[in-house]
């Protein structure tokens, strides 16, 4: 007779053992038929899975984030069986979830279309409505080698081949059709009714590219129509705000084949790069950070010694010179180092805090390149603190305040933390982790600010903190972290004298806010939708004459402008005004200032903004005065208006 406890301390017992289906069934119809798994003994299995012995049981629904993602898994299934049904002759390989959604390759010698992922959703739909019952089989590994084999899905018996002796080896069956997976997955196909094919990629079979090209299909799915409605729309509004396309458009910059991975930024582009970098070193400056710069190039024994080489050495750009082996530096840690060490430091020197706008680089494949998101050559902006165990708290939480100002300067004020604690592999005592743990934990909890636990996501050298924004669209991007290191500073031979004259080797604390310039870069045009707040505008005005006779008079501006500290350009062309206006507005310019005769004769301008409200007409003087507050504002000059 097995008890079973469920989440809320309640406990049912049966006659028999009962699968997890029994048990929901036994809690309510409603709860039956919303069933997709359970979570017995902390262990996910199918609803038809039987508890034999007293344990606790919680019933997974669409509501879940685990039942998202068994409806995501199973409906790849649904793809594979589809594709098979339409496309005979074609083998199945893997189809694991990811990120809202879900893919399987494909090798075929079918060359698949738009028009064909369309077929293939009908035929999806179709066995969906089948409401097929899925079936979970344990297999022997000789079996299951013989079925696939004779089924013609040579990957399938790859698979099993590399699977560990021992392993536990089952297949999933619905209707006619089988496949090898592990589970779980929902109870019929009639559970999967919110679906789409999204996109078909080219993908090496296991990643690697020695190996056979495949056919990847893409796909979303979601616990119901309205949820698949809003991700597409969510999806639509992305593709709207592609910084790729936008910086085509607005001019910000290219990449090309010559360079893969670096960014050619064009003036506009630069513009806002230089925009930030300075608005950054400022606030640093006021922070206490001392400017420094680095060598780009640098000795392989340095990254040998930091345990760079070790853990990254596949990522490093490496040259040889004079039977010397270098590496193009991918991160700027061990040369903050290398600058702290210049001159024996005292207890009275800490926290030394050290910035630089580093320029790093990392071979990243090929494929994982996107626009100026990912890239190969990025700048951080990095810091390194060096401080005494004791001031890790209060220098964490002075960064906290540091980083929020900056992020509420670039509108966003939806900050998410996690504290990611010790991994199994690490360095450093039991007691060094509890004190920085504790010292993370405690700065977070004295902002009052909601945060959740990442057990065993720290570093091998120390927990950290990560700071991720929600953009306008609800898309959440990972930016800020603070890492507390026990580690590089005594592999490095970092010390400075303690009060009692002992020489101590200082904590070393990781930070950046931005992370790299590129892709905050790329975050802010797809935010915006490449309309930057006029602090951030490249062009932050665009005058325009009506006729020849202003030309002089609209120069004239143009300079008085550019000398108070603004951005502005002059639109001289021989068009008409309306031409122009609409240009300057699909160039996304804060502001157009109209010049005619009645402008020249009162030394003003006409003034409106991009969205086409009309401000009327203000001297130079007023407008210059109206653009720098809206400027000193960062952006809420405009929302105040």
């Amino acid at each position: 007779m097995p008890v079973i406890t469920l989440p809320d301390g309640n406990q049912k017992t049966f006659d028999a053992p009962p699968s997890v289906y029994d048990v929901a069934l036994a809690i309510g119809p409603g709860l039956a038929k919303a069933a997709l798994a359970g979570v017995v003994d902390g262990k996910e299995v199918d609803t038809s899975f039987v508890i034999e012995n007293d344990a606790s049981l919680a019933i997974i629904t669409d509501r879940d984030d685990a039942g998202i993602e068994i409806i995501r898994h199973s409906t790849a299934h649904l793809l594979a069986m589809a594709v098979q049904e339409l496309y005979p002759g074609t083998q199945v390989t893997i189809g694991p979830t990811i990120e809202d959604g879900f893919y399987y390759d494909f090798a075929t010698g079918h060359r698949f279309t738009t028009e064909d992922l369309e077929k293939i959703e009908v035929r999806m739909a179709e066995i969906a409505d089948r409401d097929l019952t899925v079936e979970r089989l344990e297999v022997s590994r000789e079996h299951a080698i013989e079925e696939f084999r004779n089924m013609g899905e040579n990957y399938k018996v790859q698979i099993i081949e590399d699977l560990p002796a021992g392993e536990i080896i089952s297949v999933y069956k619905q209707g006619p059709w089988m496949d090898l997976c592990r589970g779980p997955h929902v109870p019929s196909t009639g559970k999967l009714q919110a679906f789409k094919l999204t996109k078909v990629a080219g993908a090496y079979w296991r990643g690697d590219s020695k190996n056979e090209m495949l056919q990847r299909v893409y796909g979303t799915a979601w616990a119901n129509k309205k949820q698949l409605k809003q991700y597409l729309n969510r999806i639509a509004e992305a593709e709207k705000r592609d910084h790729r396309r936008i910086g085509k458009q607005l001019d910000l910059f290219h990449t090309q084949e010559e360079a893969p991975g670096m960014v050619f930024w064009h003036p506009k582009g630069w513009t806002v790069y230089q925009v930030i970098e300075q608005y950054m070193r400022n606030r640093q400056r006021q922070e206490g950070y001392k400017e420094i710069k680095t060598p780009q190039v640098v000795d392989m024994t340095l990254w040998h010694k930091s345990g760079h080489a070790d853990k990254f050495g596949d990522d490093m750009f490496m040259l040889k010179a004079e039977d010397r082996e270098f590496a193009v530096k991918p991160m700027n840690c061990p040369c903050h180092v290398q600058v702290f060490n210049q001159g024996l430091k005292s207890y009275r020197d800490l926290p030394l805090r050290l910035a630089e706008f580093g320029s790093c680089h990392r071979n990243e494949p090929s494929g994982s390149l996107h626009g100026i998101m990912r890239v190969r050559g990025f700048t951080q902006d990095d810091a390194h603190i060096f401080c005494t165990e004791d001031q890790i708290q209060p220098e964490v939480s002075r960064f906290i305040d540091f980083l929020h100002g900056v992020y509420e300067d670039f509108g966003f004020n939806e900050v998410i933390y996690r504290l990611s604690t010790r991994p199994e592999k690490r360095v450093g005592s039991e007691e060094d982790w509890d004190r920085a743990e504790k010292a993370l934990a405690d700065a977070l909890d004295a902002h009052n600010l909601p945060w959740e636990l990442l057990p065993g996501e720290g570093a091998f050298y120390g927990p950290k903190i990560e700071f991720s924004l929600k953009d306008c669209i609800g898309r959440v991007w990972q930016l800020g972290t603070i890492q507390v290191d026990f580690s590089m500073p005594g592999r490095l031979d970092a010390q400075y004298v303690a009060e009692d004259g002992a020489r101590k080797t200082p904590v070393m604390l990781h930070r950046a806010i931005l992370g790299s310039f590129e892709r905050f870069i790329g975050i802010l045009i797809e935010h915006f939708e490449g309309r930057f707040p006029t602090w951030l505008a490249p062009e932050q005005v665009a005058v325009m004459n009506i006729t020849d006779k202003q030309g002089e008079f609209t120069q004239n501006v143009v300079d008085y402008l550019n000398n108070s500290g603004f951005r502005a350009i002059a639109d001289l062309r021989n068009e008409k005004i309306g031409f122009k206006i609409r240009e300057r507005t699909l160039a996304k310019i804060p502001y157009l200032l109209v010049v005619g005769d009645k402008e020249v004769e009162t030394q003003s301008v006409a003034v409106r903004t991009r969205d086409g409200k009309d401000l009327g007409t203000m001297t130079l003087a007023d407008f210059a005065e109206y653009l720098r507050q809206d400027v000193g504002s960062r952006g809420f000059f405009a929302l105040e208006k």
